[in-house]
């Protein structure tokens, strides 16, 4: 199936051969887009903090790419790692991501979230190879007031909890930067950077071991044959397959290596209208791909507040850089149940033919990123 896609010719192109910064490459979405940035051919360079998590999917995917363990919290590492490998393109994953650790440690949340944004942002400032950045933060950033309707790029920042607020000011920070520092009517006069971010929805797809999330509790649990006990089963999130939001990305930076400044913006990246469900129904649907997968609800009063209602309007994607979601919420969930299930029954690791069946599928549906 690997040679129906010519990966490299992917994004016009464009990262074949590119140096590439992933930071937070060890996380789950970092592991995938590592994956394909070395797929398509990119110099692929990670900083992170290693993954403890046993197992962990950057360790089972085993990459041959350029890896530095390091805090972003830590200007100095970061900075010096930055000039030694003057990276063209950065894409800034790294983050503290989960909203109840959030709770739990308030200032390991900001300190990641906030001040190790701005930590990168003043390294590349002082990285002339620097050409494109961007900051991936959440759907979360935005002020939530439970609307029946999507959010768009510019609606007011805001955030309940301290993770959603500390993902809110990361935007603030980014959009900071880009009138101060790399102001689009300044471009190619006092510097040489477009800098953007990308908001996604709710992610799943195989390889999360990540605490307090949805899938990656549900298997865990039916791996030790165990019931999985759920919270908030009401509250509807936009659901989408990693690949989604990281082909947004990608398409971002392309069009921003093309030197394309209109694209220097925030960008909503989530899934199609039908695949913003409750919970409960996720569940429902996912016992579909593993017959020993079994739930129960949460009736603790004691529950955190977590945002009930939350969807992404991304018509601005859809018109302007012609990106759409390619996996309605069947496939996603077939494809992320499947992966769990093959990998706990059988140990078979099938990311790399999800992303082959992802690009063909997007090839099929003549997605922009498939045909130049």
């Amino acid at each position: 199936m690997e040679n129906m896609v010519d990966f490299k010719a992917l994004f016009g192109g464009v990262y074949k051969d590119k140096k590439v910064l992933i930071t937070g490459h060890t996380g789950f979405k970092g592991s995938w887009l590592a994956l394909w940035l070395h797929k398509m051919g990119a110099d692929v360079y990670g900083f992170a903090l290693k993954n403890e998590d046993t197992p962990n999917h950057i360790d089972l995917l085993n990459l041959s790419i350029h890896q530095k363990y390091g805090d972003i919290t830590e200007p100095e590492a970061l900075d010096d790692y930055i000039q030694k490998i003057q990276p063209e393109i950065v894409f800034h994953l790294a983050a503290q991501a989960l909203v109840k650790r959030s709770y739990m440690d308030p200032v390991e949340t900001f300190s990641t979230n906030v001040m190790g944004t701005l930590n990168l942002f003043e390294a590349c400032r002082k990285t002339i190879s620097v050409k494109a950045i961007i900051n991936v933060t959440s759907d979360k950033c935005y002020e939530n007031k439970e609307w029946n309707w999507g959010y768009r790029e510019n609606e007011p920042m805001g955030g309940y909890d301290p993770y959603s607020a500390s993902k809110a000011c990361s935007e603030i920070v980014t959009s900071s930067y880009r009138d101060s520092y790399f102001n689009i009517e300044k471009y190619k006069e006092s510097h040489h950077v477009l800098i953007a971010s990308g908001r996604a929805g709710n992610v799943i797809g195989g390889g999360d071991w990540a605490a307090d999330r949805l899938i990656p509790d549900i298997v865990r649990a039916t791996s030790r044959k165990e019931k999985v006990t759920i919270r908030n089963p009401k509250a509807t999130r936009p659901w989408q397959h990693v690949l989604e939001p990281l082909s947004g990305y990608l398409t971002l930076g392309w069009h921003l290596l093309e030197q394309k400044t209109n694209c220097a913006e925030a960008w909503n990246f989530g899934p199609d209208i039908n695949s913003n469900l409750p919970v409960d129904e996720i569940t429902e649907l996912s016992k579909k791909h593993w017959n020993d997968i079994k739930i129960e609800f949460s009736k603790n009063p004691d529950d955190q507040h977590e945002a009930h209602l939350l969807m992404l309007d991304c018509s601005k994607a859809i018109k302007l850089m012609k990106w759409r979601p390619v996996w309605k919420i069947d496939k996603t969930l077939e494809k992320t149940i499947g992966w769990y299930r093959d990998y706990y029954v059988s140990g078979k690791i099938e990311t790399e033919n999800h992303l082959t069946d992802y690009v063909n599928d997007a090839s099929k549906a003549n997605i922009t990123w498939t045909t130049h």
